[in-house]
């Protein structure tokens, strides 16, 4: 048994709920408390991709750096102050040639960004 992979997720705010007093009682008493809940929004159904919020971060701090949102190579990554990174080149291209499907509320979330085809 991985002793630390177990201790992680008795710390997760999801099982600490669902353990018996004694059991929390138990592991505060080695010192051992749960995690802070976390603050982030719900992901959606898919866990490993980040919303607009985070991209459109990565897409400000470019725009600052640059002085424009122009051509992103498609292999662009950028780092935010968090060490987060972003893989904006690939967002871009993605949402560019799938602008049909986005809500009016994300193009225009683009557009104020700069982006001149989310406009249309």
């Amino acid at each position: 048994m991985d002793v630390g992979r177990w201790l992680q997720k008795q710390r997760q705010q999801a099982t600490w709920t669902t353990l018996m007093d004694g059991q929390r009682e138990r592991l505060e008493q080695l010192g051992i408390t749960p995690l802070p809940p976390s603050s982030s929004t719900p992901r959606g159904p898919y866990g490993r991709l980040w919303g607009l919020r985070a991209r459109g971060c990565g897409l400000a701090q470019y725009k600052a750096r640059t002085g424009s949102v122009g051509p992103v190579s498609r292999s662009h990554i950028e780092v935010l102050p968090d060490g987060t990174q972003v893989r904006l080149g690939v967002f871009l291209s993605n949402s560019k040639s799938r602008r049909a499907k986005l809500s009016t509320d994300k193009l225009q979330a683009l557009a104020d960004l700069g982006l001149d085809w989310a406009t249309a």
